[in-house]
């Protein structure tokens, strides 16, 4: 028979999110980074048709994925911190993967390695020059 407390209970479950090696709970250590879709062909892979994907990337240029993100977790078992690309199903089950490279580049909050792509590379060449002679300088001093 189940307590009054434990039918009542409004506050959130843990995510039943397992390691793939060790079949155990791991526990989450970083926000959730959101995948975004900037190409028809992203968008056609996970069911959009061929119009509708090449219409919502010219008039939006991104578009968000629901359900799909990249996320740090810790396993107890094998004692490391691994990101995973995680797959929210209908059912409320989550999928996981190891986060593959290519899909850094389409996650929202995650500054580029290469610096701002609209930046061109005379402005970043001076801006480095600059930054160098006032250190020069703080050092003759």
């Amino acid at each position: 028979m189940r307590r009054r407390c434990d039918k009542n209970r409004k506050r959130s479950k843990r995510r039943e999110i397992k390691c793939p090696i060790h079949d155990c709970y791991m526990d989450s250590v970083s926000q959730k980074h959101r995948l975004f879709a900037n190409q028809a062909i992203h968008l056609q892979q996970r069911g959009v048709s061929r119009i509708a994907a090449s219409m919502l990337i010219t008039t939006h240029t991104t578009v968000s994925m629901q359900g799909e993100w990249l996320e740090a977790f810790w396993c107890e078992e094998c004692q490391q911190k691994n990101w995973y690309y995680v797959q929210q199903t209908d059912n409320g089950k989550y999928s996981i993967s190891l986060a593959p490279r290519e899909l850094w580049q389409r996650v929202t909050g995650v500054i580029d390695a290469n610096g701002n792509p609209s930046v061109g590379e005379f402005t970043r060449k001076n801006a480095r020059q600059a930054s160098s002679n006032l250190l020069q300088r703080f050092y003759d001093n």
